[in-house]
Protein backbone atom coordinates (compact mmCIF):
# COMPACT_ATOMS: atom_id res chain seq x y z
CA UNK A 1 0.00 0.00 0.00
CA UNK A 2 1.17 3.42 -0.70
CA UNK A 3 2.56 4.98 2.29
CA UNK A 4 1.47 8.29 1.77
CA UNK A 5 -2.34 7.09 1.33
CA UNK A 6 -1.65 4.88 4.80
CA UNK A 7 -1.18 8.35 6.35
CA UNK A 8 -3.97 10.32 5.17
CA UNK A 9 -5.89 7.75 6.14
CA UNK A 10 -5.08 7.19 9.55
CA UNK A 11 -4.78 10.88 10.25
CA UNK A 12 -8.32 11.39 8.70
CA UNK A 13 -9.95 8.69 10.76
CA UNK A 14 -8.52 9.91 14.20
CA UNK A 15 -10.06 13.29 13.60
CA UNK A 16 -13.46 11.63 12.23
CA UNK A 17 -16.16 12.58 15.21
CA UNK A 18 -18.45 10.02 15.12
CA UNK A 19 -15.68 7.68 15.44
CA UNK A 20 -14.55 9.62 18.52
CA UNK A 21 -17.85 9.51 19.89
CA UNK A 22 -18.07 6.03 19.32
CA UNK A 23 -14.40 5.10 20.57
CA UNK A 24 -14.00 3.37 17.09
CA UNK A 25 -10.12 2.83 16.63
CA UNK A 26 -8.06 1.94 12.99
CA UNK A 27 -6.44 -1.27 14.15
CA UNK A 28 -5.14 -1.74 10.53
CA UNK A 29 -5.34 -0.75 6.98
CA UNK A 30 -3.84 -2.19 3.63
CA UNK A 31 -4.99 -1.98 -0.10
CA UNK A 32 -8.70 -3.43 0.10
CA UNK A 33 -8.51 -4.28 3.39
CA UNK A 34 -9.39 -2.50 7.07
CA UNK A 35 -9.66 -3.66 10.77
CA UNK A 36 -11.50 -1.19 13.32
CA UNK A 37 -12.02 -1.66 16.68
CA UNK A 38 -14.04 -0.24 19.94
CA UNK A 39 -15.14 -1.51 23.53
CA UNK A 40 -18.92 -2.05 23.73
CA UNK A 41 -19.60 -0.08 26.59
CA UNK A 42 -22.95 0.69 28.34
CA UNK A 43 -23.81 3.85 26.52
CA UNK A 44 -23.87 1.45 23.27
CA UNK A 45 -26.42 -0.86 24.52
CA UNK A 46 -30.04 -1.11 23.53
CA UNK A 47 -33.54 -1.27 25.37
CA UNK A 48 -32.33 -4.95 26.11
CA UNK A 49 -29.15 -4.17 27.60
CA UNK A 50 -27.66 -5.86 24.59
CA UNK A 51 -25.55 -4.40 21.95
CA UNK A 52 -27.90 -1.66 20.00
CA UNK A 53 -27.42 -2.89 16.16
CA UNK A 54 -26.26 0.84 15.08
CA UNK A 55 -23.80 0.38 17.52
CA UNK A 56 -22.54 -3.00 15.66
CA UNK A 57 -23.17 -1.39 11.81
CA UNK A 58 -21.13 1.67 12.35
CA UNK A 59 -18.16 -0.32 13.35
CA UNK A 60 -18.51 -2.30 10.22
CA UNK A 61 -19.33 0.85 8.49
CA UNK A 62 -16.09 2.12 9.67
CA UNK A 63 -14.14 -0.67 8.29
CA UNK A 64 -15.90 -0.68 5.26
CA UNK A 65 -15.22 3.27 4.48
CA UNK A 66 -11.13 2.92 5.12
CA UNK A 67 -10.81 -0.69 3.07
CA UNK A 68 -13.02 0.91 -0.11
CA UNK A 69 -10.81 4.28 -0.06
CA UNK A 70 -7.51 2.18 0.49
CA UNK A 71 -6.27 3.14 -3.47
CA UNK A 72 -6.55 6.57 -2.71
CA UNK A 73 -9.31 7.21 -4.56
CA UNK A 74 -12.86 8.02 -3.35
CA UNK A 75 -15.51 5.14 -2.68
CA UNK A 76 -18.91 6.14 -1.72
CA UNK A 77 -21.56 3.60 -0.44
CA UNK A 78 -24.30 1.95 -2.69
CA UNK A 79 -25.20 -1.04 -0.26
CA UNK A 80 -24.92 -2.66 2.98
CA UNK A 81 -26.70 -6.07 3.93
CA UNK A 82 -25.90 -6.96 7.41
CA UNK A 83 -26.91 -9.53 8.64
CA UNK A 84 -26.38 -9.80 12.88
CA UNK A 85 -26.09 -13.28 14.46
CA UNK A 86 -24.94 -12.50 18.27
CA UNK A 87 -24.31 -10.24 20.76
CA UNK A 88 -21.31 -9.75 23.16
CA UNK A 89 -20.90 -9.21 26.48
CA UNK A 90 -20.54 -5.80 27.99
CA UNK A 91 -17.05 -4.84 27.83
CA UNK A 92 -15.73 -6.91 24.85
CA UNK A 93 -13.45 -5.71 22.40
CA UNK A 94 -15.16 -5.93 18.94
CA UNK A 95 -13.26 -6.00 15.55
CA UNK A 96 -14.82 -5.79 12.25
CA UNK A 97 -12.90 -6.77 9.11
CA UNK A 98 -13.21 -5.48 6.17
CA UNK A 99 -11.84 -7.32 2.38
CA UNK A 100 -12.42 -6.67 -0.77
CA UNK A 101 -13.72 -9.46 -2.66
CA UNK A 102 -14.19 -8.19 -6.10
CA UNK A 103 -12.70 -4.36 -7.68
CA UNK A 104 -13.73 -3.19 -10.84
CA UNK A 105 -13.16 0.17 -12.74
CA UNK A 106 -16.40 1.76 -11.14
CA UNK A 107 -17.29 -0.32 -8.38
CA UNK A 108 -16.09 -2.86 -5.80
CA UNK A 109 -17.49 -5.54 -3.12
CA UNK A 110 -16.21 -5.99 0.26
CA UNK A 111 -17.07 -9.09 2.80
CA UNK A 112 -17.03 -7.62 6.33
CA UNK A 113 -17.28 -9.58 9.81
CA UNK A 114 -17.87 -8.63 13.06
CA UNK A 115 -16.26 -10.34 16.37
CA UNK A 116 -15.96 -10.53 19.89
CA UNK A 117 -12.37 -10.70 21.53
CA UNK A 118 -13.18 -14.53 22.16
CA UNK A 119 -13.66 -14.95 18.09
CA UNK A 120 -17.94 -14.79 18.41
CA UNK A 121 -19.00 -13.83 15.52
CA UNK A 122 -21.45 -10.92 15.99
CA UNK A 123 -22.43 -9.70 12.14
CA UNK A 124 -21.64 -10.62 8.54
CA UNK A 125 -21.96 -7.96 5.69
CA UNK A 126 -21.90 -7.93 2.28
CA UNK A 127 -21.26 -4.21 0.83
CA UNK A 128 -21.19 -2.81 -2.41
CA UNK A 129 -19.15 0.97 -3.53
CA UNK A 130 -18.87 3.47 -6.00
CA UNK A 131 -15.60 4.20 -7.11
CA UNK A 132 -15.35 7.99 -7.81
CA UNK A 133 -12.61 8.83 -10.41
CA UNK A 134 -11.15 11.53 -7.65
CA UNK A 135 -8.01 11.27 -5.53
CA UNK A 136 -9.05 11.58 -1.84
CA UNK A 137 -9.60 14.98 -0.97
CA UNK A 138 -7.24 15.26 2.22
CA UNK A 139 -4.33 13.67 0.22
CA UNK A 140 -1.09 15.93 0.34
CA UNK A 141 -0.16 16.63 -2.78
Amino acid sequence: MDERIRKAILQKVAQEPFAEKLGLKLINVDEGYAKVGMVFTGELENMFGMAHGGAVFSLIDAAFEVASNSHGTMAVALNMNINYLASPALGATLTAEAREINRTKKTATYDIRAADDKGMLLAVCQALVYRLEKPLPFLEK
